[in-house]
């Protein structure tokens, strides 16, 4: 396995240069994309962008459309290294082929694990191991996005690369027609200058010769000094669709002839179908079908609310599948039996680990969160045309690629008889990732049981709420002990989990003893990735517990946590910042406090200030926000102050009201009314304040969210006194208390 070395040579913007291997792409390649992707007057210059005869660069995205902004910063980096007009760029969804998987992302997250030793690629070698990684993605069917891995991955391995290619390739076409030495010719906004003369051809003009040519393998990048494009917070390419409303999301599909599904699912996980009498709903007005599932069953109409009123009109039997009888509280208590017991794995240790709990002051606390829903603005929904053995399906997914691979086995079929059209999403938040596509097998085995007619599915609101893949219920224990200057000394900590270990367990902080550890607690309800995966709950228990040390110790929480990340200075100066502009150590009036959290993930640090009011009957009002970002580069600073503004709302919303309880096997809640969201009203001021630094570049879509529920409930126990251990923040009486309590 290459190590990052390998793909990085010295520091970003320093005069060591990104020297990535070029995802080789003969002619060959490039003559399929045309065939493929290319309007008559448009040629692919290399794998990512294609140029029109009237200079129009159109960058090729092989990331979903999910409303985070990416196609932009994408477009941005790209065409910084193309020398590109801006304003004649534009964007498009790459196809859900394997021609266009992204090896780029396989690339950038494979190699985002490995230290910076190792020996450097041999040139001659760069453009092979490149195209290696262009080789497991499309065996892995890989266009996903998530992990906020498209700007730190995607952008950097893939994006840039491409431009820059793309770049010498015209510098090669001009030279060539001019008969000159291609040190002789510069670019210049989308176009190609001979210097000596000023004798200039445009890029239009250029784009068919240049795609004879295979592209280099390891292109010049810009120095951070050259960039004139990325930095810039230039105006998103995806709004005046969404403006003016012509941009079709999944649930604005419209077929010819087109029916419409309304499905009734188990309601406890893993359940089956036993029986449905469907004689109350056979001829009634455009009822065209009823289809019996393993575990559902789904009424066809020719009018999507003709189908759901019948739906909800029928009485199928489910079974339990052997899990009706279990409830929140019987989770709960088999997790916290989990980590007070001695089955844990323990992923780290260091100095004396767990013994040295024995000297020193110690403390232990137990934390928790609960299942929370996705619930994105459009509901789960996919259209599906099966006819003379072929599929066609429209959805909006966080992989098209990986969608249509998904289709073709759910039917059966090979992927040559598949088409998947990726529409752009209302909302993702993880929902659409692999691994949570209920919606598109009900859609396919819908389709199959009636061929010949495009069929789409909706879930309702309820629906959505009741068959996600949920963040996981999480337990975390922790012990500590604090050493004669009140500093923490040892760090002990169990979590419990779905599935595996998570990194985002182990702490920044220097703390000299440290064992951490976890148990594998399986539950019959599905579990998947939440907007910040695992660091939305390790970033509340470990921000939480570092807060309650600070206070056992006798410290200012801010102050604590400088001490203890003096040998990390990127954090230190993220935290330094949030502190600086939210006025920490001002003082605030009785029933007001403020509070502090860090959190790194995704490679981007992230430190947030809240400032909450507590009225006299314990009513809670959050303030204000004050968020400091170190993500590295910054490619567009709008974009990514945007994208940490909606972090903070959505942290927001499941800190104060979410919760999905488990009743009987069965999702209790079931639509707004119950799973609440936070309205407009309910917003608190809200700034965000850029810390660019030549570190690592990181992600922007997920790592607002870590360092907010922790920031509000540290600065509740300021104002208040009660330390809130247990979320939602709803359940528990902030009633101002003369001391100290905890609500567990």
């Amino acid at each position: 396995m290459p190590t990052r070395r390998t793909i990085v040579l010295g520091t970003f913007g320093a005069a060591g240069a990104l020297v990535v291997g070029y995802a080789f792409w003969p002619s060959s390649r490039i003559r399929r994309a045309n065939a493929m992707d290319a309007a008559k007057d448009e040629r692919f210059v290399s794998n990512w962008i294609k140029i029109a005869n009237d200079d129009t660069v159109t960058v090729v995205i092989p990331h979903c459309d999910m409303g985070t902004g990416i196609f932009t910063s994408l477009s941005q980096m790209a065409a910084e290294e193309l020398d590109a007009d801006w304003n004649k760029v534009t964007a498009e969804t790459a196809p859900s082929d394997p021609l266009f998987a992204n090896g780029a992302l396989a690339e950038g997250f494979i190699l985002s694990q490995q230290d910076m030793s190792g020996r450097d690629i041999p040139p001659f070698l760069r453009g092979t191991v490149a195209n290696g990684f262009r080789m497991v993605a499309e065996y892995m069917d890989l266009q996903v996005t998530g992990g906020s891995s498209a700007v730190r991955a995607t952008g950097m391995f893939g994006m840039r690369l491409a431009g820059a290619a793309a770049r010498e390739m015209l510098l090669k076409a001009a030279a060539r027609r001019w008969d000159v030495d291609v040190a002789s010719c510069e670019t210049r906004s989308s176009r190609v200058i001979h210097k000596a003369t000023q004798r200039e051809f445009t890029y239009g003009e250029l784009a068919g010769a240049a795609s004879d040519y295979e592209p280099p393998t390891h292109p010049r990048l810009k120095d951070k000094s050259e960039f004139r494009l990325i930095g810039r917070p230039l105006q998103r390419i995806d709004i005046p669709g969404k403006v003016d409303g012509s941009t079709n999301y999944g649930i604005d599909v419209i077929q010819p002839d087109m029916l419409y599904a309304a499905i009734r699912i188990s309601p406890v996980f893993g359940g089956k179908l036993k029986s449905v009498d469907t004689r109350i709903v056979e001829g009634r007005r455009g009822i065209r079908q009823v289809v019996k599932l393993d575990d559902a069953v789904v009424v066809v109409a020719d009018r999507y609310w003709r189908a759901k009123a019948a739906a909800a009109d029928l009485d199928p039997q489910f079974d339990g599948g052997g899990h009706d009888k279990v409830t929140s509280a019987s989770i709960a208590a088999r997790r916290l039996e989990a980590v007070r017991g001695r089955d844990a794995k323990i992923d780290l240790t260091r100095g004396e680990g767990i013994d040295a709990l024995a000297r020193g002051t110690s403390f232990a606390a137990t934390y928790s969160v609960p299942y929370l829903a996705h619930s994105p603005m459009e509901p789960m929904n996919a259209t599906a045309l099966y006819k003379d053995g072929m599929l066609e399906v429209w959805s909006g997914t966080q992989d098209g690629l990986g969608s249509r691979a998904f289709c073709a086995k759910a039917a059966k079929l090979s992927l040559d008889k598949v088409a998947f059209h990726l529409q752009p999403m209302g909302g993702g938040f993880g929902r659409r990732l692999p691994g949570q596509w209920n919606f598109l097998e009900y859609a396919v085995r819908t389709a199959l049981a009636v061929p010949g007619v495009p069929v789409k599915l909706i879930f309702t609101r309820e629906q959505d709420t009741q068959h996600d893949y949920y963040r996981p219920n999480v337990t975390s224990a922790f012990w500590g002990s604090l050493g004669p200057e009140g500093l923490v000394r040892t760090w002990v900590n169990t979590y419990t989990t779905d599935d595996g270990a998570n990194p985002q367990a182990h702490i920044p902080y220097d703390i000299p003893n440290q064992q951490i550890g976890s148990v594998k607690v399986a539950t019959h309800v599905p579990t998947g990735p939440w907007r910040s995966v695992e660091a939305s709950w390790h970033g509340f228990f470990v921000e939480s517990f570092v807060d309650e040390l600070a206070h056992r110790g006798g410290q200012d929480p801010f102050e604590y946590r400088r001490a203890l990340l003096r040998h990390a200075p990127r954090h230190l100066a993220v935290l330094e910042l949030a502190a600086q502009k939210a006025g920490w150590g001002a003082p605030m009036a009785r029933g007001r406090g403020r509070g502090i959290a860090i959190v790194e993930s995704f490679k981007t640090i992230v430190a947030q200030v809240a400032e909450v009011t507590i009225d006299a009957k314990g009513a809670l009002k959050v303030d204000r926000v004050v968020a400091a970002v170190d993500t590295g580069l910054v490619v567009n600073p709008d974009g990514l102050k945007a994208q940490i503004e909606g972090a903070i709302f959505f942290a927001l919303t499941a800190a104060l009201k979410g919760e999905i309880t488990i009743d009987q096997g069965a999702v209790a809640q079931s639509n707004f009314n119950d799973y609440e969201m936070l309205r407009l009203a309910d917003c608190p001021e809200i700034e965000v304040h850029l810390c660019e630094s030549d570190g690592e570049v990181g992600g922007a879509g997920e790592p607002g969210v870590p360092p907010l529920a922790p920031a509000v409930t540290n600065a509740i126990f300021a104002a208040c006194g009660v330390r809130v251990r247990n979320l939602p923040i709803k359940n528990h009486s902030l009633a101002p208390s003369a001391s100290v309590t905890t609500s567990e």
